[in-house]
């Protein structure tokens, strides 16, 4: 089964950062182009960082600066840094990824995993 897993969320204090990982359920599953977001409680879906199979990012200029968005796809993943954490980073981040399995690509959302930020 696809699945698209997100890692590397927790309890972090403010200032400082985590990087969290997107990958596909088996090393078979391509990861193509990918989207990170996120959803706090009571808030709408955010889109925080995109970027493209060739490498291609796209990042809002409200989240320049503190979110970076790389891949490795020797390693068929994704992946999010997020600096100078604030509590208000605190929320459900996951990702949306086109995964290309045998000749079809198909959209999937992982998820989730959890951030959040101690003052």
């Amino acid at each position: 089964q696809v699945r698209v897993v997100e890692s590397g969320g927790g309890l972090v204090q403010a200032g400082g950062s985590l990087r969290l990982s997107c990958a596909a359920s088996e090393s078979t599953f391509i990861i193509k182009a990918v989207g990170w977001y996120r959803q706090a409680p009571g808030k709408q879906r955010e889109f925080l960082a995109g970027i493209s199979d060739s490498g291609t990012t796209n990042i809002p200029d409200s989240m320049k600066g503190r979110f970076t968005i790389a891949r490795d796809n020797a390693k068929n993943t994704v992946y999010l840094q997020i600096g100078s954490l604030r509590p208000e980073d605190t929320a459900l981040y996951f990702c949306n990824a086109d995964i290309l399995v045998g000749r079809t690509t198909r959209d999937y959302w992982g998820q989730g995993t959890q951030v959040t930020v101690s003052p």
